[in-house]
């Protein structure tokens, strides 16, 4: 077979690899001038390959069609993501939460290794080349090739087989643009609506932004829309100039909608998840009684960092400048009840721009989850973002590039 996998992202690396491994002629196109150009920032650019949970745990951290990853995981499941990394020659380490990252601590190893592996394989790599339209047969129901940009000239790839590895509409300074989806939506394809997702928040409150810097561990974080609660988790969260980041809201941003933000999205943080209210006013109490000659916003350095204690005051009604021995039971146990449910509003998440990735993408229904083909279009497979499955952080959504490439490749 002839096969042309369109992206050099994980993905695509990964189906051009799994593809040319079955002996097919195969030709990579990426319109970059280099290969994983988003890769190369993941992680903070240290690269979380994967994660080393056991397998049946990857579908609990999938947040949008689960079940349609089965055959891909199970035909590549992380372990042997991890082989594979190791025999083309990356040492990787597990670190915590079971994050599996290159032991160089360097993304550039990763994709060094990966096109090291493809030109092993001979591998034709086309780089700042761009794929303008695929191309079918007369009766418009099977692929044979697509029509490439390079520079000013335009020519035509034959292949049995077209692999899109496009990506979504995250980051799209390093090519992820979603111009594969119109061009898809022309063909008939069906694609659900895209949204930012892994997403920071933003805020208006001057008490939030006032905090930027301030990172927070061992914390419960409680997404509401309205009464409905969208996502409850535990774990590290960061204040920021613009609102709120880190894993915790990263992870909470993949169950909160594009709609939802118009009807007033609420972030209610634990502070002191480790103790009950009741526990929680005992130690209040006794921090007080230590400096009751102090102002409130003095008395409160052991029990919270500097930067939040103004807000956390403010926030329980009391005034920062009271001194601690007037502090009545009913103002300890609003401070109690603020440390237990400090609200922050968030208005919109920070867009595509600061996407980690894309919800949304090709409809599942519409792809053979045992292939990777098309229903449509004979011929013609789907790797990686620009479908419609997503995850949590932690190295999952790298596990579906790297799973549904791999299926991809060999079917196509």
């Amino acid at each position: 077979m002839t096969v042309c996998v369109v992206g050099g992202g994980p993905a695509g690396m990964m189906a051009a690899i799994s593809a040319a491994q079955n002996d097919n002629d195969v030709t990579l196109v990426e319109q970059n001038d280099k290969l994983g150009k988003k890769l190369f920032l993941t992680g903070k650019g240290r690269c979380n390959l994967t994660n080393a949970c056991p397998v049946e745990e990857l579908f609990d951290n999938i947040t949008t069609n689960p079940k349609f990853l089965y055959s891909a995981f199970y035909g590549f499941d992380n372990a042997a993501t991890i082989d594979m990394f190791k025999s083309i020659g990356l040492a990787v380490k597990i670190e915590r939460g079971q994050r599996v990252f290159p032991v160089s601590d360097h993304s550039s190893d990763v994709i060094k290794v990966l096109r090291k592996k493809l030109e092993s394989l001979g591998v034709n790599i086309m780089l700042a080349a761009k794929v303008k339209k695929l191309v079918l047969n007369d009766s418009k129901d099977s692929i044979s090739g697509v029509i490439v940009s390079s520079g000013r000239s335009e020519k035509k790839l034959d292949a049995n087989r077209v692999i899109l590895a496009t990506g979504g509409r995250s980051y799209p300074l390093t090519g992820s643009d979603g111009a594969s989806f119109e061009m898809l939506k022309r063909l008939g394809i069906s694609i659900v609506d895209t949204e930012p997702s892994l997403v920071p928040f933003s805020c208006k409150d001057r008490l939030i932004t006032d905090m930027q810097g301030l990172s927070l561990k061992n914390v419960s974080v409680s997404v509401k829309k309205g009464r409905k609660e969208l996502y409850s988790g535990f774990g590290e969260m960061l204040f920021t100039h613009f609102g709120l980041s880190g894993p915790l809201i990263l992870s909470a941003s993949s169950f909160v909608k594009e709609a939802d933000y118009a009807d007033g999205i609420t972030v209610s943080i634990d502070l002191k998840s480790a103790l009950s209210f009741e526990e929680l006013d005992r130690r209040v109490l006794r921090d007080l009684e230590e400096n009751h000659n102090k102002n409130l916003s003095n008395a409160l350095t052991k029990l919270l960092p500097g930067k939040i204690i103004t807000a956390v005051i403010q926030k329980s009604g009391i005034d920062p400048e009271k001194k601690v021995n007037s502090i009545t039971k009913q103002e300890r146990q609003m401070l109690v009840k603020t440390l237990k449910d400090f609200e922050v509003k968030v208005f919109k998440n920070r867009g595509f721009n600061e996407a980690i990735i894309t919800r949304g993408g090709v409809s599942v229904k519409e792809i053979d989850p045992s292939t990777m083909e098309s229903k449509k279009i004979k011929g013609l497979y789907f790797a990686g973002e620009m479908i419609d499955v997503d995850a949590l952080t932690g190295g999952f959504n790298l596990q579906i590039a790297w799973s549904t490439g791999f299926l991809a490749g060999q079917c196509g």
